[in-house]
């Protein structure tokens, strides 16, 4: 008789001898033929060979199932490398940057969590603001298909994203080890007043990502990732607990990345931005929460607001030949993909199948080309 899985997490759970012994699995690189190489227990994928293949329904789907394999079952973490060409990364960069600077100039510069604050520069929800700022930057960003690729293989076909720049400066300090949303959010004491299914359930709503802007070697501290930890089930309690952390610390890697490279990986991996040694890298990275369409994402977008602003280039590049899937792409990296909730006085169900969602009625829209005005009449 196989012994039944707890039904509920406390501290008293956690050992540090059993994360051990989950952690330091070997990661097989036979269980990964699509991928160019492993590197310190991090999956790598050269996006230049995948990108040509992608156009076979068959390849894509093996794709998109052996990713899903190494968040869920595998070590919890794939780098992409050459995800995005260096004029698309550039030309946000700009931007991002000059975000950055004018929030510092207006005095609303923001803080950042787990670490001391003060020490990286942060502006939070960088999606909206991108689109209104530059809507043709964002749908240059937002197109790519490598960043999609992902999103799919976690999350299924709809998803939401939401960005927060992160900038750590020269002399900048590294976070403390920890999980991430939506359980990494809490204190242990409130992680413990929820089911251990809800500890399985938590990663499965929430895809972690993470775009360099520029060159991370090691000494400008890129994230440090202890592969497989997101397989023992307390972690949500367990990173809270000193002797986790400084195992995680001794335990944990790194891994240079170029820019326009791109990291995704479980949001219950244990993990945190490193320390910035060299003397002159601004480290900027877009930081991804990506969200199942069925959870809550971490922050308020205004989607619509992003729908109005990049709407009309979309119809253009639509009428200019741009393929369906790349417009797809910005559509569900921007649109509300999911119908729910909705106000269903106003908009009772009918028949069998669920209202249209947002990301529909956009893509109904670019499909029979209507004028952004009849798009915000439909909205």
């Amino acid at each position: 008789m196989s012994v039944p899985r707890r039904s509920w997490f406390t501290a008293a759970d956690c050992s540090v001898a059993d994360f051990a012994s989950i952690v330091e699995e070997s990661v097989q690189p036979s269980h990964y033929p699509l991928a160019e190489r492993i590197d310190s227990g991090i999956v790598v994928y050269d996006c230049t060979g995948l990108r040509p293949r992608l156009a076979n329904s068959q390849f894509r789907f093996e794709v998109l199932a052996e990713w899903a394999f190494v968040l869920d079952s595998g070590p919890g973490v794939l780098l992409l490398t050459g995800a995005y060409d260096e004029p698309v990364i550039d030309a946000a960069t700009a931007v991002f940057r000059s975000m950055i600077e004018q929030e510092k100039q207006a005095g609303v510069a923001a803080g950042d969590h787990f670490a001391t604050a003060g020490v990286n520069d942060r502006v939070w929800n960088a999606l909206e603001k991108l689109a209104i700022v530059d809507p043709e930057v964002f749908v240059d960003y937002y197109s790519n298909d490598m960043l999609a690729l992902a999103c799919e293989a976690w999350l299924g076909p709809r998803y939401q994203v939401t960005s927060q720049l992160n900038q750590v400066n020269p002399g900048g300090e590294a976070q403390s080890p920890h999980r991430d949303y939506h359980l990494g959010f809490l204190s242990q004491q409130d992680a413990q007043c929820y089911p251990a299914h809800t500890h399985r359930l938590s990663p499965a709503l929430t895809l972690q990502g993470a775009i360099a802007h520029c060159d991370m070697p090691i000494e400008s501290g890129p994230t440090f990732l202890v592969p497989n930890s997101h397989k023992y089930e307390p972690g949500y309690i367990a990173w809270h607990l000193p002797e986790f952390r400084e195992y995680a610390e001794q335990h944990s890697v790194q891994i240079p990345l170029r820019k326009g490279d791109a990291l995704f990986f479980n949001p219950a991996l244990f993990h945190g931005a490193g320390a910035n040694r060299s003397q002159d890298i601004e480290r900027l990275g877009n930081l991804l929460q990506i969200s199942s369409p069925f959870g809550r994402a971490m922050e308020i977008v205004d989607r619509r607001r992003i729908i109005d602003a990049i709407y009309p280039l979309l119809l253009a590049r639509k009428r200019a030949g741009a393929s369906p899937r790349a417009l797809r792409d910005v559509v569900a990296a921007s649109a509300e993909g999911y119908a729910f909730p909705d106000d269903l006085d106003i908009h009772p169900p009918g028949g069998s199948e669920p209202p249209m969602a947002q990301l529909d009625t956009v893509l109904l829209a670019l499909d029979e080309e209507w004028s952004p005005e009849e798009l915000q009449d439909r909205l």
